[in-house]
C-alpha cells in the first residue's frame, strides 16, 4: 500500500490557521481523497487531556520546561495513536500544528532555546516530520488584533505582546531550518483565496501518489 501524507498547518495566533486547515480538509474530502483531520495539542483522548492542562488560564504557575515537556508528551501519544497508523494505511493526515509550534513558542517565545526544545521533541517523534508544512504568514500584531475579539482566550492567547513577537521571530528561524518542506501562504487575504491556494498546492503534491 502506498504510504500516506503528513501535512501540517502552522502560524502565529490569529493567522486563521484552524479555519484555513479545516476548510482545506473539507475540500480535499469532497474531492474524494482519503483524508483525516486532527490537531495539536490533542487529537486523541490522552492528548486532549494534556491540552486542557497546558491551555487552562488558571495554570499560571506552570514552569516553561514543564509546558514544553507536556507538549512533547501530547505529541508522542497523538503521533503513535493516530497519525502514524493513518499514514501507514495510506491516508492523508491534515494536522493543525506539530513540532514547529513548539520550536517557535517554547524554543523562542519562552526562551528555552530551539535546540533544547528540538531535543525533547526528537525523543518524542523519533525523527518523524511532516512531508509538507503550510505556514500562514501574518504580522503578529495583526494576529493579536484578531484574537482580541475571541469569546474564550486560552493561557497562551493571554500572553503579553512581547511573547507573541518572539514567537514570530521563532517561526522565521523554523522557516529557514526546514525550508525544504515549507510553503508560505499570505494570511492577509480572504479565507477562500487562501484555502484554494493551499488545496491546489497539496493536490499537486499528493495526486501523483493517490
Amino acid at each position: 500500500m502506498q504510504k500516506g501524507w503528513f501535512i501540517t498547518f502552522e502560524g502565529p495566533d490569529g493567522s486563521g490557521k484552524t479555519t484555513i486547515s479545516t476548510n482545506v480538509y473539507q475540500k480535499l474530502l469532497t474531492s474524494g481523497l482519503d483524508v483525516i483531520y486532527t490537531r495539536e495539542p490533542g487529537g486523541i483522548d490522552i492528548a486532549e487531556q494534556i491540552r486542557g492542562i497546558i491551555l487552562d488560564p488558571k495554570n499560571t504557575a506552570m514552569d516553561v520546561k514543564t509546558e514544553a515537556l507536556l507538549y512533547a508528551a501530547s505529541r508522542r501519544q497523538h503521533l503513535v495513536e493516530k497519525v502514524l497508523p493513518a499514514i501507514q494505511a495510506g491516508k492523508i493526515v491534515i494536522c493543525d500544528r506539530f513540532v514547529d509550534s513548539s520550536l517557535a513558542y517554547q524554543g523562542v517565545g519562552r526562551g528555552i532555546g530551539i535546540e533544547e526544545v528540538l531535543s525533547i521533541n526528537e525523543f518524542a517523534i523519533e525523527g518523524y516530520y511532516p512531508d509538507v508544512t503550510l505556514f500562514l504568514d501574518i504580522d503578529p500584531i495583526e494576529g493579536l488584533k484578531r484574537i482580541s475579539n475571541r469569546h474564550y482566550r486560552d493561557r497562551l492567547d493571554r500572553e503579553a505582546e512581547d511573547f507573541h513577537l518572539k514567537v514570530a521571530l521563532g517561526y522565521q528561524e523554523v522557516l529557514k531550518r526546514y525550508r525544504h518542506r515549507m510553503q508560505v501562504l499570505d494570511a492577509n487575504r480572504p479565507v477562500e483565496e487562501i484555502v484554494n491556494e493551499a488545496v491546489q498546492y497539496i493536490l499537486a503534491k499528493v495526486k501523483p501518489s493517490v
